[in-house]
Formats: structure tokens, sequence, C-alpha cells
């Protein structure tokens, strides 16, 4: 018996908490791509605020999948301009 599972779940999930994040550091004044990659690189949470939940937000996801969702997100928007 062969068992598939779609995989846009996870994807909007993280596509989902990125955002979530992306805000949350907005309104406490960050540069939210300053933090985000800052996290996304050490695994420290204290690069994201607990405002608006967004430390457990962003917890919930595994790094590299959002790494992947943010690689996959920029090729999508850029493949069509190739060398």
């Amino acid at each position: 018996m062969k068992f598939s599972f779609n995989e846009e779940p996870d994807k909007r999930d993280a596509r989902d908490a990125l955002l979530k994040v992306y805000n949350a550091l907005q309104d406490k004044g960050y540069n939210p791509i300053n933090q985000i990659v800052g996290y996304l690189l050490s695994g420290d949470p204290a690069y994201i605020p607990r405002h608006r939940d967004a430390r457990n937000i962003i917890r919930r996801i595994e790094r590299d999948e959002l790494i992947e969702e943010l690689v996959t997100s920029y090729l999508n928007h850029h493949r069509d301009g190739q060398l």
C-alpha cells in the first residue's frame, strides 16, 4: 500500500510563519530581514521577539524548512530572468 502526502501544508506553514514573524519584527521597529537571517544562521531565538508570539511561531518550523521555503520562493520568482 502506498501513501501519498501533500507537501503544500508544510510549505504554507513555513510561509505563514515567516510572514507573521516579519510583521511582528516590523511592529517592534527591527529590521526584519537582518533579524530573520540572524535567527536562521545561528538558531538563537533571541533574534526574534516574543511580540505577537513570533518566537514561538518561528520555532515551530525547522530552520531548514524555512530556508527551503525562502530559496524556493526566490527561485520561483527569479527563474524567468535566467542567464
